[in-house]
């Protein structure tokens, strides 16, 4: 995916995915969305459809190089922990929204 998203470019972007799961026989997908300029909500009904489709074929979706908006409005509305795998380094992305990381008062340092 690459510059904004529109509404139109929703269909012919799963049908895309269903052409490239054809043709390969991949297990997973790797989504590169770091070139979407554009974080709305346009962009993450494609995100949806996108990981709909490749739940349905029996396949994994990764984003690569979401923006930090995009991040943020994917955990917003709930598709970050619930439908959508992002590529990289769990320790190196923000926890969901409410979950808190706490020390016990009687927890050794490490």
């Amino acid at each position: 995916m690459s510059g904004p998203v529109r509404q139109d470019d929703i269909p012919r972007l799963v049908a895309d995915l269903h052409s490239v799961l054809l043709a390969s026989g991949a297990a997973e997908v790797i989504c590169d969305v770091g070139g979407v300029t554009t974080a709305d909500l346009v962009t993450v009904e494609a995100v949806a459809r996108l990981r709909l489709a490749a739940r349905r074929a029996g396949v994994g979706l990764l984003l690569r190089g979401p923006t930090p908006a995009l991040w943020a409005l994917l955990r917003l509305v709930g598709l970050a922990e619930l439908c959508v795998e992002v590529e990289g380094d769990p320790e190196e992305r923000e926890p969901p929204l409410g979950v808190e990381e706490a020390v016990e008062s009687g927890d050794a340092a490490r």
